[in-house]
């Protein structure tokens, strides 16, 4: 039996249940409701590009371009520098007063970047360099670097040179090589250049008979292979330092009446999916894969900075080496 005095008790003990279950509820506001009063704050992300002057390139933007999307709670500035030094200088201070909280730079040169680093760095701004590297005073200007060991690249590529002419037979004592460079001062040029210059150093069947710059751009590499083709009759190799360079001098070598590939043995560093195809076609002899793929790997830096964990400050890609050997298993995988 429940007396009067219980039952008060009882009574209250409802009434503050019945407050608490209440003010539960208030606070478990639908969904939608939840979002307009409260939207999610967006990850504002700047990339600053070299621009479109070859395939790899263009995959290395769209691997950026489809990673930082809305769905995944970023906003992606995107600025082409169009090739030029000054136009990325002008997009980073762009992005400063557009307040972004990362800036992804694929620096076209690897100097001049001490001031406009500091600009950003006092900006509270991170950055993110992905393909070309930076000389600096202070490293705390970025905070990391995506991108593959290019003098190991270039050394590579001629030593399947050398293993490749041994297979084959190679006939002659002199091997005559002509060299393209990419854009002079760039993290890519300078690397491949020393690695590609201290391998061929190695062998004295090697005769170095050019090298000159065209810049990563198939066109330009079209003439400077036309160039070379006048002044040096007995050309054996052409090593360019991307697969667009070596798409211009096959466009040259069929342009002199040659079969490039076989007349004049054609080897290049990148692996796009066009060089692939052409090494399947016979026309190319072999491409060092430089993987542009630096999208996920930006993006787990950033979630892992925002997490407060630990980040690697020098991130490198890996490749192989693409050649008629294994270049119907590569295309199947599809890689860029």
């Amino acid at each position: 039996m429940i007396t009067a005095r219980k039952g008060h008790k009882l009574l209250l003990m409802l009434i503050v249940v019945v407050l608490l279950i209440g003010c539960r509820k208030k606070h478990h506001l639908p969904t939608t409701l939840m979002h307009e009063q409260y939207p999610r704050k967006m990850i504002k992300v700047g990339f600053v590009t070299v621009g479109s002057e070859s395939d790899w390139r263009l995959a290395n933007t769209e691997s950026v371009v489809s990673t930082f999307t809305e769905e995944k709670g970023f906003e992606l500035i995107l600025i082409d520098g169009q090739q030029k030094y000054e136009n990325q200088i002008k997009a980073l201070r762009n992005l400063i007063q557009q307040q972004v909280d990362y800036i992804i730079l694929s620096p076209i040169i690897e100097t001049g970047w001490e001031s406009i680093l500091q600009e950003v760095k006092g900006a509270g701004v991170t950055v993110i360099l992905s393909g070309g590297k930076v000389k600096v005073s202070n490293e705390d200007y970025y905070i990391a670097w995506v991108g593959a060991n290019y003098e190991k690249e270039g050394e590579l590529i001629v030593a399947w040179l050398i293993d490749h002419l041994k297979r084959i037979k190679w006939n002659s004592d002199k091997i005559n090589v002509v060299e393209m460079r990419g854009t002079v001062g760039s993290s890519e040029e300078v690397g491949r250049t020393k690695g590609i210059g201290k391998k061929l150093a190695e062998y004295m069947s090697i005769n170095l008979l050019d090298i000159e710059s065209a810049n990563f751009v198939q066109l330009r590499a079209q003439e400077v292979m036309t160039k070379f083709l006048r002044k040096y009759p007995e050309i054996d190799v052409v090593i360019t330092q991307n697969d667009n360079m070596a798409f211009g001098a096959i466009d040259a070598i069929h342009a002199a009446g040659k079969n490039p590939g076989e007349d004049i043995l054609v080897i290049s560093i990148d692996g796009v999916r066009a060089a692939l195809e052409k090494i399947a076609a016979g026309e190319m002899n072999a491409s060092m894969e430089s993987t542009p793929l630096h999208g996920p790997i930006i993006e787990k830096i950033i979630r892992d900075m925002r997490d407060g964990k630990d980040i690697i400050k020098n991130q490198y890609t890996q490749g192989i080496i693409i050649d008629a050997e294994n270049v119907e298993k590569r295309m199947l995988q599809d890689p860029y």
